[in-house]
């Protein structure tokens, strides 16, 4: 059944560029080759825009990811293809970690938590189960790359509704222009601004302290930095590789192709509603340590389950998905509350590239499938319980404001 339904889609694919017999290698490399573009895109993504500011950046990423793809469609073989592809990543991951930072940074509080789970994250999954239905009813992959990427155009008149990040704008002591939204902001909302919104004291001081320049090491800069950001870097790979693992093996599952992706698709929508809740009412750590061992947990009983009880296979699956994927639609807001305005989108894209590792390793652990069907889970759900347990270490920002410099950053526990 799933090779009926795979060979239906991927069969011209595959024969019109030979990537067949000696050249089948070439098929799993494609995929893995966007995921490096991911990682170089999650890698500069921050940069740009701390450097930039993420209005600019944001729609620059998107006109690459919309631009590119269309490109893709006229590819006349495997090399061009995969090279469009791999840009295609880097455009892709930009545009979604900085659309991130700057709803973080323009949102309040109670909003921001809204828009990085049920905004954000909810609509990532609708475009998650969207894709089976067009792939299932769109054979031709030309059709169905072209059908992906109209969509992209749509986005262009938003460039004169999405304002630039006031937070930013302080940071690099452009403060009539961070007013100048403010005072739109509080006159959309009902609310009276004051005559003066930043003292000239308080803007001198913002001036000395905020503009600077930044580099990739400032995020090592003390021990409780560098702290910071390696557990951070090795709890988004870890929970990368759960998320990526238990999605990519999808196929590999009892049923049929296009249904148990759907199903991995719908599975998400509770798990933002649970996360959106969880952040709203209890600490960051609590509630990432707790569905990262709910997934870890649940992963690791699925060599419990006898070989015919298939259905009762595919719900641990499942749930073990349901909890990481909670708590990896956290970790973009944990990140975010832990650095200073000056490396935050800096900080997350340094995170979100890390996860991109993850999920260039994650078909590995899928391959290991071939030697013993239990073993990919048994090593995902350990590495999510142990990452589980190391969160527990980190500092604690629920209810606290967001950091505007590197001496309000919180300590690391123990």
């Amino acid at each position: 059944m799933i090779l009926r339904n795979r060979e239906c889609y991927l069969m011209f694919f595959l024969l019109q560029w030979n990537l067949v017999c000696d050249d089948d290698w070439k098929t799993p490399l494609t995929t893995s080759l966007f995921f490096v573009g991911v990682l170089i895109g999650s890698f500069i993504s921050g940069q740009l825009s701390d450097r930039f500011g993420r209005k600019n950046i944001l729609f620059a990423t998107m006109a690459v990811q919309t631009g590119f793809s269309f490109v893709q469609i006229f590819s006349t073989s495997w090399e061009m293809f995969t090279v469009l592809f791999l840009i295609v990543g880097m455009g892709q991951i930009s545009n979604y970690v900085v659309a991130f930072i700057l709803g973080t940074e323009i949102l309040g509080k109670s909003v921001r938590i809204i828009f990085s789970t049920l905004g954000v994250c909810i609509f990532f999954a609708i475009g998650y189960m969207l894709l089976p239905l067009f792939a299932y009813f769109i054979r031709d992959w030309r059709m169905l790359l072209l059908a992906l990427t109209v969509p992209g155009v749509l986005c262009v008149p938003l460039w004169w509704v999405i304002p630039e990040s006031p937070r930013w704008l302080i940071s690099q002591g452009r403060f009539k222009e961070a007013e100048i939204i403010i005072r739109k902001a509080a006159k959309r909302n009902g609310i009276v601004a004051p005559a003066m919104l930043f003292d000239s004291t308080e803007m001198r001081d913002l001036k000395l302290q905020q503009q600077q320049k930044v580099f990739i090491v400032d995020l090592f800069r003390t021990r409780n930095i560098a702290t910071i950001t390696v557990m951070s870097l090795l709890l988004w790979m870890i929970t990368s590789v759960g998320y990526f693992g238990l999605s990519l093996n999808t196929p590999n599952l009892h049923g049929n192709a296009y249904v148990n992706c759907f199903l991995s698709a719908v599975t998400e929508i509770p798990a933002y509603v649970i996360a959106w809740l969880l952040l709203r009412t209890v600490p960051r750590r609590y509630s990432i340590s707790g569905t990262l061992f709910l997934g870890g947990g649940v992963v690791l009983l699925i060599q419990l389950v006898p070989t015919n009880l298939h259905i009762l296979s595919i719900f641990l699956v499942m749930l073990g998905k349901f909890g990481i994927t909670s708590a990896f639609s956290m970790l973009y807001v944990y990140t975010a509350e832990l650095y200073p305005t000056l490396v935050r989108n800096m900080a997350v894209g340094a995170t979100s590239m890390s996860s991109r590792v993850g999920s260039i390793i994650a078909p590995y652990f899928v391959y290991l499938g071939a030697y013993d069907r239990f073993l990919p889970y048994i090593l995902m759900g350990s590495l999510t319980v142990l990452i589980g347990i190391l969160t527990l270490f980190l500092p604690e920002s629920y209810e606290n404001p967001l950091p505007e410099n590197f001496e309000q950053m919180l300590k690391v526990k123990g």
